[in-house]
């Protein structure tokens, strides 16, 4: 029999393909790229057409040469690397590098790793798409540019092994902003009332909101208006003012994305986003299974669309009906409603099989692997059913001009919910006023009222970042995971509980790529670039035009930069502390971890000690200085200098002056400050440094 050739990336790909095929087929794995360009070179040739220079990737020969003696023994080669740019570029990559040419070779993709995809596939053979391999060439050509052009200067400026990125750098740039924000904010003092309230005959109570004062909307921001509202209502009685019961549905969610599947694996889970993509990828690649060998339990995971086939819809129905009931079964196959480009070529993250519910499989797989799945599967069969559906009801309460209002809900029916729970963000109560009309008497239980300071935005979470990153149009499936690795790896930010923070270091960088780079770090201009590469996708613009009119505002911008920004000037920063080995003047040096002092009679003289930046703040615990510390992830916050013994700490820095009204110390925020005692709320304007 004829030999056929099947090339995948991963070995677990290829094991799962290889049972789906027959004797005549050989299934082997090029374990990803294979040719790439220059690590020491820029590998774009900017002098001549901007053309790229492929080599081999190191220590993929032994590899290549054994791909080749199998196309030699094969009659016919199937590159069937995954449905995306970056696997059709792989597959042109291999057509190039084990010269297919003089052989006769097809591409084949599918969506998913079942049977029936992969005999389909095969029929569909097709030639490579080269339009989506210059949108992958022209993506790897643009970040090869800023990369190559901008690292160095991060070298110069700040220190070597830094890097820039087309996209890196405005995510770190999105980080920055946010933490400035939150520095900035200033908190402002306002007061909530609550009735708690019980109807006559009723052994539960429940809680009215005051929403209107006689003067209008309740709006409290001292004590002294509390008091006064509290003493007009003493006494008072609350009566029905008004009830109203309406109808109200919670639609069923929309299958995953790898945008929507990053952002509630990092919300549910606690995954973050490469650990997410890296699961999913061991889940669509293929499990092993008792009784079926290995499976591939998701659809391909990078993904921008919500399509469901009709073929999975349809299965997902006949499941729902068979084991919920008919009437759980939604209306219609779920659609997006995005005015944006989707590359609907792909299909929503779903299970290949909707009949292997997470519970058959849970023993076959890990921890990890099982929770993920558990959660595509049960939001891609919430997706495909029935609305819940709620009564709710509304109070309005009144007791001498003053309005409370209160809502409580009653579900009618579970719908989707009875798989896949989603939080309620409203704080309602759960069917508190079934005894309530116009004519129950109420009792008024007692009053609560509460102190609150406005919140600053939160700090960025991993999934909250690819959200803004989608948002924004920045990046595509592909690019959020290692975008965020990236910049965490080079310590520019790191990660406490979940939240992201920008560290001293990632400051340094984004300052230079603002001043130097503004259209770079743009986030217009970016989410416009992956417009230009949509273009090329869609094969209406050649791939080096776009990188044509890219690349000479780059290189104007790198020689102005060269010029004109001033220089971090970190290593040789003299200071007064005085070396106890040799007794010479420490100096400034800028380690992986930030700054330290050192002796600059090294390699002689090995003494190094902690720098700390003094701000000229004495501790109000114990009158030593307060300094700039870091936390071991490199975070920045201000602590006494003789910590552990004085625990004294703030995330933001200290000032002189002391507050008017409680004499605490008061904190920098922007131009303004206010006091650490947060009982307090006093602010005011920054004095004007001399």
């Amino acid at each position: 029999m004829a030999k056929n050739l099947v090339i995948v990336e991963s070995p677990a790909k290829a094991k799962t393909i290889k049972k789906f095929l027959g004797n005549s087929y050989e299934v082997v794995a090029s374990n990803g790229h294979v040719r790439d360009l220059p690590k020491s070179q820029m590998g774009i040739d900017v002098e001549h057409g901007f053309e790229p220079k492929y080599i081999t990737i190191r220590g993929k020969g032994d590899l290549l040469a054994s791909l080749r003696k199998e196309v030699k023994k094969a009659d016919k080669v199937y590159l069937a690397t995954d449905p995306d740019r970056e696997g059709e570029a792989i597959s042109w990559h291999l057509s190039k590098a084990l010269k297919l040419e003089d052989k006769k070779f097809k591409r084949i993709a599918f969506n998913e790793i079942t049977k029936n995809a992969v005999k389909n596939s095969l029929k569909n053979a097709r030639d490579i798409d080269m339009n989506l391999v210059d949108a992958q060439q022209a993506r790897r050509a643009l970040d090869r540019l800023v990369g190559y052009e901008i690292s160095p200067l991060l070298w110069i400026k700040i220190k070597r092994g830094l890097s820039a990125g087309r996209v890196q750098s405005v995510a770190l740039r999105l980080i920055c902003d946010r933490e400035e924000e939150i520095n900035n904010f200033i908190p402002e003092e306002y007061w909530t009332l609550e009735a708690e309230v019980t109807a006559e005959g009723s052994k539960k109570s429940f809680l009215a909101k005051l929403q209107r004062t006689p003067k209008g909307k309740a709006e409290i921001n001292s004590r002294e208006q509390m008091n006064q509202i509290l003493e007009d209502l003493s006494g008072a009685g609350l009566t029905v003012k008004d009830l109203k019961k309406s109808p109200r549905t919670k639609k069923a969610p929309l299958p995953f994305t790898t945008s929507t599947l990053q952002q509630e694996a990092s919300k549910k889970l606690n995954f973050a986003t490469g650990k997410t993509m890296r699961i999913a990828q061991q889940l669509y690649e293929g499990v092993n299974i008792k009784g079926r060998g290995s499976v591939g339990l998701i659809t391909y995971l990078r993904t921008d669309s919500v399509r469901i086939s009709e073929e999975a819809h349809s299965a997902a129905v006949d499941y729902i009906a068979d084991k919920y009931g008919k009437e759980y079964v939604g209306a219609g196959n779920p659609k997006g409603g995005t005015g944006k480009k989707i590359q609907d070529a792909h299909e929503a993250v779903r299970p290949t099989d909707v009949t292997l519910s997470p519970v058959q499989v849970k023993d076959q797989l890990s921890r990890d692997q099982f929770r993920l799945y558990q959660l595509i599967y049960n939001r891609f069969l919430a997706s495909c059913m029935e609305s819940a559906r709620y009564e709710s009801t509304s109070l309005k309460l009144e007791a001498k001009g003053y309005e409370f209002g209160a809502v409580s809900t009653k579900l009618l029916f579970e719908g989707f919910m009875a798989v896949y729970a989603i939080e309620d963000e409203n704080d309602e109560q759960k069917n508190l006023f079934k005894e309530i009309d116009k004519e129950t008497k109420l009792v008024v239980d007692r009053f609560v009222d509460k102190q609150h300071f406005t919140q600053p935005p939160a700090h960025f979470t991993e999934g909250s970042l690819v959200k803004q990153l989608e948002e924004l149009g920045i990046g595509r499936p592909s690019t959020y995971a290692p975008t965020i690795s990236t910049i965490l790896a080079r310590r520019y930010i790191v990660k406490e509980n979940r939240n992201l923070y920008v560290t001293e270091l990632g400051e340094a960088v984004n300052q230079i790529m603002i001043k130097g780079f503004p259209v770079i770090v743009d986030t217009e201009f970016t989410a416009n670039m992956e417009s230009l590469l949509d273009k090329i996708e869609e094969g209406t613009i050649p791939w080096k035009t776009v990188v044509e009119n890219f690349y000479p505002d780059l290189d104007a911008a790198v020689q102005a930069a060269n010029k004109e920004l001033e220089n971090i000037k970190i290593e040789d920063e003299v200071t007064e502390e005085i070396c106890q080995e040799c007794g010479r003047n420490l100096v400034v040096k800028y380690g992986p971890h930030g700054k330290f002092l050192a002796c600059p009679g090294f390699p002689e003289c090995r003494f190094t000690m902690p720098y700390y930046e003094k701000t000229g703040v004495p501790c109000p615990n114990c009158g030593k200085d307060i300094v700039l510390k870091k936390t071991k992830k490199g975070r920045r916050y201000y602590g006494c200098i003789d910590n552990p013994e004085c625990n004294f700490m703030s995330w933001q820095k200290p000032s002189t002056v002391k507050c008017a009204k409680c004499d605490h110390i008061m904190l920098e925020k922007g131009n303004k400050l206010v006091c650490s005692n947060e009982g307090c709320g006093y602010v005011c304007e920054k004095p004007m440094e001399k």
